[in-house]
């Protein structure tokens, strides 16, 4: 009796230990309340140009290059290239001439998105909003590229449709086939897709409030995220 009662605590000492790591669920809702928040704050104070979600600046561009709007349309651009180019770093990063002097690249993309933004909050109205979404764009896409997995699967924390769309998968197969994998699945990624609708509002809400400097709050939370996950980098040591 003693000895399953030790590997039971074993056991769920070592689930706790885990739960801060790069690919762990509360790390994932923070950065998904983060992502949320982020496209509401680009959208609502700069121009209606999103920072995050790059599939609506194609959409847009295309709409506004459809009706002849073209100084509109190149609005969506300067975003787009500066999320290639985010994504093209995050991958130099990886390199192994990188590594060995940036081991733990996750971490340092934290902290580079907490100065950026805090910084665009002391940026005002007056500034370019393309100064503000082309930067914005680039700390996003270090973000997503940076964390792509919940536990063990692939996952996005500055956009919903591919989150829903797994959701929506894993929903299926734990109603009608009883998998209980698909349900544990399910759960953690509409615990994602409900926490980006959370940032959303949160940054709609601060963003009408307080203005430019709303922004600062997306740096707290990813101040949290950060102590969370150098927390446990510490404790593996």
């Amino acid at each position: 009796m003693l000895t399953n009662k030790s590997s039971y605590f074993l056991q769920l000492t070592k689930r706790f230990k885990k739960a801060a790591t790069a690919n762990s669920v509360i790390l994932g809702i923070l950065l998904a309340i983060v992502g949320g928040f982020l496209d509401a704050y680009t959208y609502i104070s700069r121009n209606g140009v999103f920072a995050n979600a790059q599939s609506g600046n194609i959409v847009l561009l295309g709409v506004k290059a459809a009706q002849g709007q073209w100084t509109e349309a190149f609005l969506h651009i300067p975003p787009i290239v500066a999320f290639i180019l985010g994504v093209a770093v995050t991958e130099t990063f990886k390199q192994p001439r990188f590594v060995s002097v940036l081991p733990d690249t996750s971490r340092i993309v934290l902290l580079l998105e907490i100065v950026v933004l805090i910084i665009v909050g002391f940026l005002p109205s007056s500034v370019p909003n393309m100064l503000v979404t082309v930067t914005i764009s680039f700390v996003a896409a270090l973000q997503v590229s940076s964390f792509r997995t919940l536990i063990k699967w692939s996952y996005n924390t500055t956009m919903t449709t591919g989150n829903l769309r797994t959701a929506s998968q894993a929903a299926y197969y734990a109603i009608f086939k009883r998998d209980e994998n698909a349900a544990y699945q399910c759960l953690r990624f509409t615990a994602i897709i409900l926490s980006f609708l959370s940032g959303a509002l949160l940054g709609s809400i601060s963003t009408f409030t307080l203005g430019t400097k709303a922004v600062w709050l997306a740096s707290a939370i990813l101040f949290l995220a950060f102590v969370i996950l150098n927390s446990e980098s510490q404790k593996s040591l």
